[in-house]
């Protein structure tokens, strides 16, 4: 039998061992930078670490030394948790793990965060998890339950460690999802400083789904005490996530809320906001709810209200392109015609409101009310305005 020359068998022992070494080589690194880690100082244990991130194999390690030092930290809190080196080597560690992506090291993230109370620690370990620990059920229980007890706490008038929690109302949201939407808004109206507040509306303004978060609004505002439902809605209108369709449909839940309310007195500044914002939006689905409004304002205007708030309502009538709403203003105006007719008496401001909005509406049910004006003695300003009015109607 022919004989293999020795060098084809020497070729193929040292393709595999190549290939088995690989693994090794790479361990190796990790061991090495470990070995470093052990033996060098406290404070020089941050410095192997950031000089193992300049590595230009870091990639194929990193993740690994830096949960190597998140061990060491843990296993040595209790003696050293109030030393700036301690501090400031945890603080990477739980920062490098999140960067690198490590998710195996979810679990230790949590012991670092729940162990030790070092603001700075606890921020990067957060961190980390909103990066590591998306849609982690576990997670998503254990910052729930640490965000509502920091609420607790503020509503029983004991300190918070606002920064912390800024972090964590930040990973909630990452972490949980939509059903982060219940505590974050509980952060943003439990009264906390304005800072803290703008993060969670952030936090609410950033998660992906953002239809979930505008049905919540619209039972916060339906269902909620006069106070959170006002939230809500301001809410809802600062959301650069909600188009104008998501808008109108939380004012019109306002103002329908607001009409049937029986504290309507409550949720009087809540229904002049939903009927501006109703107005600028020409949300003509709405009509019925700003002509109801209308009414009601009208007849307050007849006890002697001021006219401000009837001349919103007006404008907002006049943005609905509704022919109820133009019949309706236009026998406003006809009555104010038959006032000055008689007496000579007119509202300057109250006249041209309806004007406008009678010619903004363009319907051509306001022709004679609109003439009329010429008949009568009003000044010069209102004559000019019926005139523009007119010629806007559509035939």
């Amino acid at each position: 039998m022919k004989q293999f020359p020795l060098r084809f068998y020497a070729f193929c022992l040292s393709l595999l061992l190549g290939g088995a070494l690989l693994p090794a080589q790479e361990q190796s690194i990790l061991t090495a930078y470990e070995r470093n880690f052990l033996r060098a100082s406290l404070s020089g244990k941050a410095d192997i670490l950031y000089d193992a991130a300049t590595d230009e194999r870091a990639e194929e390690f990193i993740g690994g030394l830096y949960e190597f030092a998140l061990d060491f930290s843990l296993r040595n809190m209790d003696i050293l948790r109030d030393d700036p080196d301690f501090v400031t080597l945890t603080a990477l560690a739980a920062q490098g793990v999140g960067l690198s992506g490590r998710r195996e090291s979810v679990a230790s993230l949590w012991t670092v965060f729940s162990s030790l109370r070092d603001t700075v620690i606890r921020v990067e370990a957060v961190n980390s998890l909103a990066l590591l620990a998306p849609g982690d059920p576990l997670m998503t229980e254990r910052l729930s339950q640490f965000v509502a007890d920091q609420n607790s706490l503020h509503r029983s008038g004991l300190t918070v460690d606002y920064i912390t929690l800024s972090a964590c109302t930040a990973a909630l949201g990452r972490v949980a999802g939509p059903a982060a939407i219940p505590l974050l808004f509980a952060v943003m109206v439990a009264g906390y400083p304005d800072p803290l507040t703008g993060d969670a509306a952030a936090a609410l303004e950033s998660l992906p789904d953002q239809e979930a978060y505008r049905r919540y609004l619209g039972e916060i505002i339906r269902r909620s005490p006069p106070g959170e439902k006002a939230a809500a809605f301001e809410a809802g209108l600062r959301n650069p996530g909600f188009g104008d369709a998501d808008k109108g449909e939380l004012a019109e839940t306002a103002l329908e809320t607001a009409l049937e309310a029986a504290e309507a007195g409550a949720l009087a500044e809540l229904r002049y906001a939903a009927v501006r914002t109703l107005g600028e939006l020409r949300w003509v689905r709405a009509a019925p709810l700003v002509m109801r409004n209308y009414t009601l304002l009208y007849q307050d205007y007849l006890m002697g209200a001021p006219p401000e708030r009837l001349l919103e309502a007006i404008t907002a009538l006049g943005s609905m392109e509704s022919a109820e709403a133009a019949r309706m203003l236009s026998l406003q105006l006809g009555r104010l015609n038959d006032r000055m007719e008689r007496s000579g008496q007119w509202d300057e401001g109250l006249t041209l409101c309806l004007i406008n909005a009678l010619g903004e509406l363009g319907h051509r049910i306001a022709f004679d009310y609109l003439t009329y004006v010429a008949y009568l003695s009003y000044p010069e300003s209102v004559q000019d305005a019926a005139r523009e009015a007119l010629g806007r109607l559509q035939w």
